[in-house]
């Protein structure tokens, strides 16, 4: 495995997936600011200027050149430009082939399927890319929307761990969901032998 170095945009059919640019600072902290987003993800509600300290970070978290980084993308709607939410793909292990998906979208697109559909590509990446045999998903088992979302994807949940984590003030229980490289395929090809049936 020699990391992942994509070809941007990554082009789904409403979203374009991209490096974030310091433009991107206004659609950020849309939604980096609303306790509900992130009330689930390992950051805290974040003003203007925090918000623009982890823009910065993300702008060279664009390609995985090793075990152990995340990719970081913007989802962008090639409707209106926009960016929404981000996607993540972490390289968690390169001997083992590992690989871990995150993301967080704007509350106003909940619900349109499109943090499905942004998913879904970092799922391909993963697998017909970078060469992963195992993709994981790890959530707060409160986040129901999210376990949906992971299901949607087909993934499937192997571990509910109580008390795993100090998160946020509280010991949180977590789901683990997790794919595998030939699921996937055989997923891909059912779906392409439907759509020509």
């Amino acid at each position: 495995m020699s990391g992942l170095h994509p070809a941007y945009p990554l082009r789904t059919e409403r979203l374009e997936l991209r490096p974030h640019r310091i433009e991107d600072l206004d659609d950020l902290l849309a939604f980096h600011s609303d306790p509900e987003i992130v009330r689930y993800v390992p950051w805290p509600v974040r003003d203007r200027e925090q918000t623009r300290v982890a823009l910065e970070a993300k702008l060279t978290q664009d390609r995985l050149t090793e075990a152990g980084q995340w990719l970081v993308l913007a989802i962008e709607l090639r409707e209106t430009g926009t960016v929404i939410g981000e996607v993540l793909l972490k390289w968690a292990s390169e001997a083992n082939q590992q690989g871990e998906l995150g993301y967080a979208l704007h509350a106003g697109y909940h619900g349109k399927g499109l943090a499905s559909e942004a998913a879904q590509e970092m799922l391909r990446l993963g697998f017909e890319e970078l060469g992963l045999h195992r993709i994981v998903a790890v959530l707060d088992d409160r986040n129901t929307a999210s376990a949906q979302l992971l299901e949607r994807l087909g993934m499937r949940r192997e571990a509910h761990h109580l008390q795993a984590l100090w998160f946020k003030d509280e010991w949180c229980n977590e789901f683990v969901y997790a794919l595998l490289k030939d699921e996937w395929i055989s997923a891909r090809s059912g779906s392409a032998a439907s759509d020509r049936g």
